[in-house]
């Protein structure tokens, strides 16, 4: 590998005329790379699998006692680094195939997911409407299942009758890339859907031509995603909480409570239809806050 290796480095300088703090770079992140393999007993290209790849993006995301754990943009750089080396291996036919090539750089998130307190969730759920209505208890079930399951709002509007299992207490929820999961149900999530079946469904399904849809719209017909998103704006306007809240608000509220009261990342994984675990990851920073809160009120020297 390490002469596979300078003569990438070499194609580099010569024949691509890359920049000297560029192939710096690379010659950095290429060293590196070979030792992960090294100690994998990896030392030929042809011996070198995706799973070799994938294994050296996440060490770079855990760290070492040599080096300290990348953000996702510097893993991403040295990824396109070890992917450049072994297209160019393929390519010179120094290598049979590319194993780098569909392994995926992360994603560095655009911000913090929002997440709100208990209370306010509550809150929230209180002010779906007053009175036994066809919609205030279609939107308390709404809100109930989207924050008592963690569903996106496309799992949640695109469930039908047959996906709950109210006796047991779970739903099917159908994921990106037609992935299903089935997850529990709260007790308060269960009653509120048990009640928008029996007294407020019936009402709405009769004015439309029927259908398998769980949550319906006053025509009798499923409910939208820009509905559902209305129905959660216009709850949280007179349950008066600030900022925007949106759907995806309380799935971020389900994985960060869920955190808080000591659950595992990985459980919360499955619960959330991630494929990779890193993708949950980015909740844990959220919940340092409670770390900051619980130390300042029981370190002796916090303040």
């Amino acid at each position: 590998m390490a002469r596979a290796v300078r003569t990438w480095l070499t194609h580099l300088d010569v024949e691509r005329g890359v920049s000297r703090h560029t192939l710096a770079a690379y010659r950095r992140d290429a060293q590196r790379y070979v030792r992960h393999l090294e100690a994998a007993g990896v030392t030929a290209p042809d011996e070198v699998r995706e799973e070799h790849v994938a294994s050296f993006l996440a060490d770079l995301r855990r760290g070492s006692e040599e080096h300290p754990p990348l953000a996702a943009t510097s893993a991403a750089r040295t990824l396109v680094a070890v992917r450049g080396l072994h297209r160019f291996l393929a390519l010179e036919g120094l290598a049979a195939d590319d194993p780098a090539a569909d392994v995926a750089p992360p994603r560095p998130p655009s911000r913090l997911p929002k997440a709100i307190s208990v209370a306010e969730v509550s809150a929230l759920i209180d002010a779906t409407g007053p009175g036994d209505t066809s919609s205030s208890l279609r939107d308390r079930a709404l809100l109930e299942v989207l924050y008592g399951s963690g569903a996106r709002i496309s799992e949640a509007v695109g469930l039908d009758v047959d996906d709950l299992d109210l006796d047991a207490g779970a739903v099917r929820l159908f994921g990106k890339g037609s992935k299903e999961r089935v997850v529990p149900l709260g007790g308060y999530a269960t009653e509120a859907v048990s009640a928008w079946l029996v007294r407020g469904r019936p009402e709405m399904l009769a004015k439309g031509r029927g259908g398998p849809a769980l949550f319906l719209n006053r025509r009798g017909t499923r409910l939208s995603r820009q509905s559902a998103w209305a129905i959660i704006s216009a709850t949280a306007g007179r349950a008066r909480l600030r900022g925007e809240i949106s759907p995806h608000t309380l799935r971020h509220s389900f994985a960060t409570h869920l955190l808080d009261g000591g659950a595992d990342v990985r459980v919360v994984q499955e619960l959330l239809g991630h494929a990779s675990v890193t993708t949950t990851q980015i909740y844990t920073m959220v919940t340092v806050q409670q770390l900051r809160e619980v130390y300042a009120q029981s370190h002796p020297r916090a303040r």
